[in-house]
């Protein structure tokens, strides 16, 4: 039987990266969505270290792509919540599957901004 001692240091860090892979790996395995903005990473990536003239601008423009990753992985979360929970119709399960949806697309257009701004020079 497990004990609390037993989920403490570098035994839990460990723990929890192997849930936190399990996740990525659910995510790439059953969402679509999270699986094309992953293959687009294999092309931004590179492009903003190679666009990007110092460390910040590359940073900028890899964290703004991330954010996406970041918020794709919340969306898919809360999506497979409310799927869990029921399938019929209910107004709460639809306003937070389009909440979680809003805050991809918000992460989408930061990313754009972000990209624009820095690649045209308007800092």
């Amino acid at each position: 039987m497990a004990t609390d001692s037993d989920n403490r240091g570098i035994r839990r860090l460990i723990k929890a990266a192997g849930f936190s892979f399990n996740g990525l790996a659910a995510a790439f395995r059953h969402e679509t969505a999270f699986r094309q903005e992953v293959a687009l990473s294999l092309l931004l990536i590179p492009l903003a270290l190679w666009l990007g003239e110092n460390g910040v601008e590359q940073a900028l423009l890899i964290m703004s792509w991330l954010l996406v990753l970041m918020f794709e992985l919340v969306n898919s979360g809360i999506e497979a919540v409310v799927d869990r929970v029921g399938t019929e119709h209910h107004e709460l399960s639809g306003r937070a599957k389009d909440v979680g949806s809003a805050a991809v697309l918000v992460a989408l257009v930061n990313a754009a901004v972000v990209w624009l701004l820095v690649l045209t020079n308007f800092f």
